[in-house]
């Protein structure tokens, strides 16, 4: 199997997921419908990230494509109001419904039931995305660098912004540090390849200094996060040493069945 094979299945059924709720809800339906929600004022997660002595964003995802399904009964009013009584920065909603088994209804329902920071995690590939975020109350958005162009990312980065949507890029590799533009205000590194899903935490440490480097180079200051595989403590010890400030750990707390609970201990165990 070609690394690529995920990524592309996934993006390919994107494509047609998008198309579909076009047409089901027009951008003017959506527009509409979410009028009072787009006139709410949104949440920074990177001022969250930046004060909290944690930094953890804490992800609600049920399945994987690697791994299957992790909780699949995991409902979003049990998980993500423990997830903010046990000290998390910011929640990230995973909205893939095919091969994450969430919902654009599971970051609806985040909104009302917490004060946190929400990051839409999905692929986006089109504007109408950002909107459907807006509405439904995401404070940011992440944006794959290996899903679109370096043209593609400035354009949905920049429409992310005129929607007040904080946005998080995504990077693998030391070649992508070239779609860093001042739109981006967090920079992530995944630790999980989107080709095989095989995942290295070592990823971070491996990118760390070239990205401070184009950080540096590009004269702007986004905060850095790192994705996935992170497990210990002292990991996010060893990467909030390197420069991380960020931590997105989902399926450490997924896998069990009071993941918010999972959290307290995981946050106990190093703050």
């Amino acid at each position: 199997m070609e690394q690529t094979d995920i990524l592309q299945q996934i993006v390919a059924n994107k494509r047609i997921e998008v198309e579909q709720q076009k047409k089901a809800v027009p951008l003017s339906t959506l527009l509409s419908m979410g009028k009072e929600r787009m006139e709410r004022p949104t949440r920074s997660m990177r001022k969250a990230l930046a004060e909290s002595p944690s930094g953890i964003i804490a992800e609600f995802k049920r399945k994987s494509p690697s791994k299957g399904w992790l909780f699949p009964d995991a409902h979003v009013k049990d998980v993500l109001p423990a997830y903010e009584q046990a000290g998390a920065s910011a929640c990230s909603i995973l909205t893939d419904s095919h091969f994450f088994g969430g919902s654009l209804n599971d970051l609806q329902t985040a909104r009302r039931l917490v004060n946190l920071p929400l990051l839409r995690k999905d692929f986006i590939i089109d504007e109408y995305q950002l909107f459907q975020a807006r509405v439904l109350g995401a404070d940011a958005v992440l944006l794959i660098a290996a899903c679109l162009t370096e043209e593609e990312c400035v354009s949905l980065a920049t429409t992310a912004h005129n929607l007040q949507l904080e946005v998080l890029l995504e990077i693998h590799s030391d070649a992508e540090l070239a779609y860093l533009s001042p739109q981006i205000d967090m920079l992530g590194v995944n630790n999980r390849n989107l080709g095989s899903f095989y995942t290295d935490v070592e990823n971070s440490f491996r990118l760390v200094e070239q990205m401070k480097k184009a950080i540096k180079q590009s004269g702007i200051s986004p905060l850095m996060v790192s994705e996935s595989g992170i497990s210990d403590t002292e990991v996010v010890v060893r990467l909030r040493m390197a420069g991380f400030r960020g931590f997105l750990i989902g399926e450490t707390f997924m896998n069990t069945t009071q993941p918010g609970k999972t959290l307290s201990n995981f946050i106990g165990g190093w703050v």
